[in-house]
Formats: structure tokens, sequence, C-alpha cells
């Protein structure tokens, strides 16, 4: 190359690396000191055209969020290239309290219902909840091929087998660093620390370019599996030239690092030497099972037996266990029903109920409604786990109720009984160093989340108008030269009520939030088919507004009511029963308002004899 062209290509800019000369002075680089002030650092920004760049193609790569953003949990996310599809988990989120009564929220599949003959399958990052457990829900409509690793793949077929679906699923193992393609589409499944084995993110390729796509991940160098993050592949990655990094934002609001595992179980043992004497009862979530396995080892150091309580923790031990992911020393484990065998100094038990949900082994233990175990004074209870936003007062119901029986409870602020599995602000930044995108693209987490990521990816130095915060259902697509956000598809939420998936919506959930707050007054009369007399009635029942029994007057003035309503319909010749019930539920309820200010639901009941 002659000296000319070497001095064009010279002057180009690179990121954060232009220079120019000018009267014989060179302009400082940015993140460089000038003039005694620190300029903002410009990792990221043109870092992809610093790399070696895909082929211009005219196509662009569709990334489309079904979940997950704006909300925690109920992640899915389809990638679109050419004709070809493909999803990235598939998970449910729990109920808040503007859903009494549902059990599970999933994601809406209309869209890929539509689209089912170019989905070419689905691959799950690892194998929490919010990021399995809608699989079933979707395989009903849809049996497409499944790709994960290997615990992410029995946790999956526990799942399926309780839904009976197992006999027809196609689920394929795939290991970490390994490479399947689906369509034109290229995926490449990378290690990462999570607060579960087996966890992988995705580099996604296609002729328009290289995406990563993170999953929940933290950056652990002493992990309790001793499988470190596997950074130089993300770093490969970045040196070839990466598209797009749509990265896990829950953290995105606590500075540094998230604390390695180790830290809890040096907790553990601080704590189980404590409680010499006493009876131990652990709460944890059950796919943690990093933590089980410190429970377990600190027990065997301490000579105590384990018995595990709870439906999901049963599972997810004996599943593990089965796939060499737990390592149990030989006798270690017994019956929860056994447990009265031992002395209470013997034993731990290890369940569920961290979250203080209603139903879960640690609730029905603080308000001695478990039928094996009975709160015994000085036994250590010890939380294992942060309250998800929203179940802060559950949590603190449970715990009250436990040392009123005499436990001494243990909780996070107290003790380091909890480390988050998900990246902090440094590591989040790191992920962005070392892959340098051109474009960002936060996920996993609540709005505040996603703008605090963003924040980040801008004090990296990538140019604001290459971070995207989407939403759910909005078609991102990406090209070399630009990402757009033109399209929106269905992307809602599904209720699901015992086995009914969908058949709850918001006017139903409207009516239990208006029965749960107001009660209900239902108002039966029976009236002469040819006459309109009123030939018995009205009779009033009352459920959540008033006691019957104490209000008789008030319930007298109500059938006079409804008898001067209906005496006022037939002067008037009006013999519609949807009339008559509206008049009835109109002028009960203004009745009622006055007298109460209350507003319960009114339900008339007419029959004609």
């Amino acid at each position: 190359m002659d000296k000319e062209k070497q001095k064009k290509r010279s002057s180009k800019s690179y990121g954060n690396l232009k220079q120019t000369t000018q009267k014989g002075k060179k302009t400082a680089p940015k993140g460089v000191k000038n003039n005694g002030k620190i300029q903002k650092s410009n990792v990221g920004k043109k870092a992809y055209e610093n790399q070696r760049k895909p082929k211009k193609v005219s196509k662009p790569i569709k990334i489309i969020p079904l979940g997950g953003l704006g909300e925690i949990g109920k992640n899915i996310t389809l990638y679109e290239y050419d004709g070809d599809m493909f999803l990235v988990d598939c998970g449910m989120s729990f109920p808040d309290e503007e859903m009494p009564g549902i059990d599970i929220v999933i994601p809406d599949f209309s869209y890929i219902l539509e689209n089912k003959d170019k989905i070419r399958g689905l691959i799950v990052t690892h194998g929490h909840e919010d990021h399995i457990g809608a699989i079933p829900y979707l395989l009903r409509n849809f049996n497409l091929p499944i790709y994960a690793t290997r615990l992410t793949i029995g946790l999956i077929e526990g799942k399926l087998k309780e839904h009976k679906l197992l006999g027809d699923a196609k689920l394929n193992v795939i290991k970490p660093s390994s490479k399947i393609n689906l369509g034109k589409f290229t995926i490449d499944f990378i290690h990462v620390n999570h607060s579960i084995p087996d966890a992988v993110a995705f580099a996604i390729s296609c002729d328009a370019g290289t995406v990563i796509h993170t999953g929940d991940f933290k950056i652990d160098t002493t992990p309790i599996d001793e499988y470190v993050i596997d950074i130089g592949k993300f770093a490969e990655y970045g040196k070839k030239g990466v598209l797009a990094l749509l990265s896990d934002s829950t953290n995105a609001e606590r500075a540094g690092y998230t604390a390695s595992e180790r830290l809890v179980g040096e907790s553990f043992s601080n704590l189980f030497n404590k409680a010499k004497g006493h009876r131990i009862i652990v709460a944890t979530f059950s796919s943690n099972i990093h933590r089980i396995q410190q429970i377990i080892d600190e027990a065997a150091n301490c000579r105590r037996k384990v018995a595990v309580s709870g439906r999901s923790m049963i599972n997810v031990v004996n599943v593990a266990a089965e796939l060499g992911y737990l390592k149990l020393p030989d006798g270690i484990l017994i019956d929860v029903e056994d447990i009265n065998n031992y002395e209470p100094g013997n034993i731990v038990v290890i369940t569920t109920g961290s979250q203080g949900e209603p139903l879960s082994a640690l609730h029905r233990i603080a308000f001695s409604d478990h039928r094996q175990i009975e709160i015994i004074p000085g036994d250590m209870i010890i939380i294992s786990a942060t309250p998800i936003p929203g179940n802060e007062k559950l949590v603190s119901k449970v715990i009250n109720e436990l040392m009123k029986r005499g436990a001494n409870v243990v909780y996070e602020r107290m003790y380091d009984v909890h480390v988050s599995g998900h990246a902090c602000q440094e590591e989040l930044k790191l992920m962005m160093s070392i892959t340098n995108p051109k474009y960002v693209i936060p996920v996993h987490g609540e709005q505040k989340h996603l703008s605090k990521h963003a924040l980040l990816a801008e004090q990296m130095g990538i140019e604001k108008e290459n971070i995207l915060i989407g939403t759910n259902g909005s078609v991102i697509e990406l090209t070399n030269d630009k990402m757009t956000c033109s399209e929106v598809v269905p992307a809602g939420r599904v209720l699901v009520d015992g086995l009914g998936v969908g058949d709850v919506g918001s006017i139903v959930l409207r009516d239990r939030k208006h029965l749960s707050d107001d009660g209900i007054i239902i108002i039966t009369v029976t009236i002469d088919k040819l006459t309109r007399e009123v030939l018995s009635g009205p009779d009033v029942v009352s459920r959540g507004f008033i006691y019957v029994k104490e209000s008789e007057e008030f319930m007298s003035e109500i059938n006079e009511l409804v008898c001067d309503i209906l005496e006022r319909c037939y002067i008037n010749n009006v013999r519609d029963w949807n009339t008559l019930k509206t008049r009835i539920k109109d002028g009960v309820s203004r009745f009622l308002f006055t007298r109460t200010k209350r507003s319960p639901m009114i339900l008339p009941v007419i029959m004609e004899v």
C-alpha cells in the first residue's frame, strides 16, 4: 500500500480513535484527559464498523419481544430473517394484586401460531420458571423442537410430564460451546453464570450479522460448580463484530458487581454453628441448585440429616440429583415425615416459600397448617432470598408469624444469606465493552431497569440513536445502517386460572375486584307472567357487604324499594326483563351508596311463573 493510501486510511474515524491534525495540533481521543477534564468514554461507538463487517445485505434481521419488557418474567423473544423464525425462551410470570384468583400469567401466542410454518424451533437459556414456565401451554397448540442444555431439558421434561405432553415432545440436549442451525440462523450456545446451573447465552448469526442474547447472567469468578462464564467467547465475537446486544437488565440499578454465590456458603457455616441443638429450616427458590448444594454440604459438615418440603423443591432436587448437578452424601436425605424421629439439632429442612406465597410450605409452617412440620421454639428459620417487588408484605407477614411462635428468623438484611443471580452495573458495562455492539437493546426488566441500562450504554459511549428501549410486540429491524421499530404485533398476556387458559379477561377481573372491594347483593323476586304481580320476594342476600341478621331493618328498606320499582314498571307497562333488572340495579345502587357510601355488586334475579 502506498503512503498516500495509508494517510487517507489513518484519517478515518474509528469511534474514540478519531484524530485530526490542524496547525500542528492533535485533538485528544475521547476518554483521555483534555484541559484537565475527563471526556465521556466512547467504548462501543461505531465499534461495529471497527471490526470486519458482514457482507452488505438488504434484508434486516427482525427481533420481536413478545414478553419480558416492562415486566419481570414472561420472557419470550421471536427472531426472524429471510422467512425463517425461531423463539428464545417461553416463560411465565406470577399474578399481581390486581389479578385475584389467577394462578399464572403466560404470553399471548397468537402471533407465533399465525407464523408457525416459519418457526424452526425454541431455544432456552436456562431452567427458571420465567423462561420455561409457559412451554407446556405453547406445546398444546404447536409442537416445535426445543433445544437447551441438559439440566434445562430435565426441568422441562418434568413440566411436560405434569401436563401429559412429554411423549410427543421434541427435546434436544445441547452442550455449551455447541452450535446448531435453525433455518438461515446459526446459534452458538455460550456458558454463563446464573443462580441455576447450565445457563447459556446465545450468539445468533445470519447474513445480516451477529446478535448476542445474554439471557440472565452474572460474572462469578468463583462459582459453586467451578464453571466460570465464557468471557473469551464473548470477546471473540466482539472482535469479529457484533450487530446488537440484548442484555439482562434486572440489576441495572445496582452499582458495582454481584457477589459470588460462595459468600452465602460462608454465612450458612456461621449460622449453622450458632444453631447447635436447634432445628434449621431454610427457605429458598427451588431452582437455586447451587444454594441447595451449599445447604446440603453444610448439613453434612454438621452431621445433620436433610428433609425437603414443597412440591417444586422435591421435583427439582430429584431431577438435579438424577442428572448429577446435585451431589448428595449417602444417607443424608430423609423423608419429611420422619423428621420427628430425630433430635431437632440433627435436622435441616429445605423448603419453598421464600416469597411468602400463601400456598407454599413455609407459609403453611408459619400458620400451623403443615401436616408434618410444626414450629418448635428455638428453631432457626433462614429465608435465603430477596422479596420480589410486590411480595414484601407477604414475606413480612410470614416472618412475623414465625417469630410469634418462638422461631429465630434470619433474612437477607441481617446476614449475607442471599446473593443475586443477575449482573450489576459494572458487569453490564463489561459485557458491552467486550462484545463491542453497534446496537444495544436492554431486555428482561421493568421500565426503570431498561431505562437505567440504556443510560449505562450511553456512558459507555454508544450513541443514543443506537440504543432502543422496546416494548412487548414491537418489531425491531436491524441492518448494518439503521435500527427501526415501526410495526407492532399482538403481545398481550393470557391468564391461567385452574384448567382455564385465557377464559378470564379484563371484565371478569374487574368483577372479581369489585366483589373483593365491596361485596355483592343478590335480589331475587318471582312475578306472575300475566298479571305482573309479585308472587314471592323480594329476597335479599348479602355477601361481603353487610351481615344480614344484624341489619334486618335495612334489608326491609331494600325490599320495599324493589317493590316500588316493580310497581312503577308495571304502571308504565315495562315488561322487558333486561329493563326491569337495570332499573332494580340502578335504584338499589343509588339507595345503598346514599346510605353507606359503598357500591356493592348488585345482581337482580327475576323469575316468571
